[in-house]
């Protein structure tokens, strides 16, 4: 390894470990607390019928750009995300500690996507911060579109949607079988009390049975040929409402969003950083 990569890797593990980083990630989870407090909030208006946005991360940054002294929460939501982005692009580089070397690559890849991830929250929050987010519409049907004209786009609709199913199958896995609590520091997530555990299982599972409506919804615009089929996360909770006892059901969804908004300012103090 040359000298050159030596001196980036060591500014790499020291931005890792620098306090600042760490606090401003602490600070990333309780901003994702707050959006998903919202988003449970405009999904359980969408069951009643009275919802005046769209229940999804947009819709969510909207309502706080339209509080008082909503543009200074956007800002601090802004630079949460983009520090818990170079936290876990830091992981997907350095490696997580504690990760055998048989979960080592996986455990880089997933910490990857979720920067990447972390990183579109930054960069949304930031556009409504500065009064340039955007105004709605159907957006995922027109990138959906798009994907699909190209050459194998439907299969790649197709695959993207399966992916989103199986990240919602793992949600519900982790939530049912506590393997949330590997995230928290305490041996077992002993450090926490009953009630984050309640918590972190109730919303992993609903945020799960969301994701996987999201992500059929794109395997039937995959299976249909129609992009209209798509949609975003306001038109999975839609198709929620619309099935049997389906009010119902978005309700618990929405209270068990809310729940994980809960959850992750639990996370922001107990997270293994």
């Amino acid at each position: 390894m040359s000298s050159t990569s030596h001196r980036a890797e060591g500014a790499a593990r020291q931005a890792r470990n620098s306090s600042a980083v760490r606090f401003l990630a602490r600070a990333g989870f309780a901003a994702s607390g707050l959006v998903h407090l919202i988003l449970g909030w405009l999904a359980v208006q969408l069951a009643l019928g009275s919802s005046s946005g769209s229940a999804d991360q947009s819709g969510a940054l909207r309502q706080v750009q339209q509080a008082p002294g909503g543009d200074v929460v956007l800002w601090a939501v802004t630079v949460g995300f983009a520090a818990l982005a170079l936290w876990q692009l830091l992981e997907a580089l350095l490696g997580v500690p504690g990760v055998s070397d048989a979960k080592e690559v996986g455990a880089r890849v997933k910490a990857a996507a979720k920067g990447v991830l972390y990183g579109v929250l930054a960069v949304t929050a930031a556009r409504y911060a500065t009064g340039s987010g955007s105004g709605g519409g159907n957006q995922e049907e027109s990138y959906t579109a798009m994907v699909m004209q190209a050459p194998a786009g439907v299969w790649l609709v197709g695959a993207a949607g399966l992916v989103v199913v199986g990240v919602g199958v793992y949600h519900v896995v982790k939530g049912v079988r506590k393997k949330f609590l590997e995230d928290l520091r305490g041996t077992g997530g002993g450090a926490v009390g009953a009630a984050v555990v309640r918590l972190g299982q109730i919303g992993y599972v609903a945020k799960g049975v969301a994701l996987g409506v999201l992500g059929g919804l794109f395997v039937a615009a995959a299976v249909t040929h129609d992009a209209d089929q798509a949609g975003g996360l306001d038109e999975a909770l839609q198709t929620i409402r619309q099935q049997p006892f389906g009010t119902g059901l978005l309700i618990v969804i929405g209270i068990g969003i809310a729940a994980y908004g809960v959850y992750s300012f639990a996370r922001a103090r107990y997270a293994k950083l």
